[in-house]
């Protein structure tokens, strides 16, 4: 293909992303009562656990609708995710060589799983985390949360966790790419357990340590399961290497 027929590809493969994340947004504007009822709920348990008045607070006239219209995007980002990543596919793919297509489809197929298990263990933790930042309030004062700070928030916390959970994958990608390799990852060990220790202390700062473990628990496993496959990797390159090493010396 020209460069000019590339282009033309691309502006159709951009339209059609478009068309499905607009299609989805429609869908979400429906959905987005039924979002915004899930995501307020730590704000109830507030008033439950610490005795106290929390609502969630619009400061201007337009607030309510422009989150309304924030959440209907994001909601339809993740509704329609299969068409304009599908989009991104095809636009990809026929340039690639057939290993190559193996390998994409292999981590694509791997990434987006961890990442909506990631999301998932976000919201979980996510009453947790409400509860013990508005516990520093004084007890006669009320807990009035801008309700579009809010959204900001509960959005950037479960991204967060959802990419940390990817991160595995990356690192099998770079070992794929030569970049490190399996002894390396096996002898920071230590240290990736440290940082997700910190990581999840972080993201979990409440007195419940068992949400903490339950978020450490599976990165652990994840970064251990991604030496797995680098070492199955690098042994069956090395593998390859002495036998055209053999070859040569024939």
């Amino acid at each position: 293909m020209s460069l000019g027929q590339h282009l033309l590809e691309l502006r159709k493969r951009l339209f059609l992303a478009a068309a499905g994340i607009l299609v989805g947004a429609i869908v979400g504007w429906f959905l987005s009562d039924f979002v915004w009822d899930a995501l307020r709920e730590p704000i109830y348990t507030i008033a439950t656990a610490q005795k106290r008045s929390a609502q969630l607070n619009y400061p201007d006239i337009t607030s309510a609708f422009d989150l309304k219209l924030k959440i209907s995007f994001y909601v339809g980002l993740v509704v329609s995710s299969p068409m304009w990543l599908y989009q991104v596919f095809a636009f990809l793919v026929p340039g690639l060589t057939r290993t190559e297509k193996r390998y994409t489809f292999g981590f694509f197929f791997t990434a987006v799983p961890l990442f909506l298990a990631g999301c998932a263990a976000g919201f979980y933790v996510l009453p947790h985390v409400v509860e013990l930042m508005t516990s520093f309030a004084p007890a006669q004062d009320a807990a009035l949360v801008t309700a579009q700070s809010y959204f900001d928030f509960v959005l950037k916390l479960v991204v967060a966790i959802g990419v940390a959970f990817v991160l595995p994958v990356f690192i099998v990608l770079l070992n794929f790419a030569g970049v490190i390799s399996a002894q390396s990852i096996i002898k920071s060990w230590r240290v990736a357990i440290l940082v997700i220790i910190l990581f999840t202390a972080i993201a979990t700062p409440a007195a419940d340590v068992v949400s903490m473990f339950l978020l450490a628990i599976p990165m652990v496993v994840l970064y251990f399961a991604a030496y797995g496959v680098a070492f199955l990797h690098d042994r069956r390159a090395a593998r390859r290497n002495r036998a055209f090493e053999q070859e040569l010396a024939l």
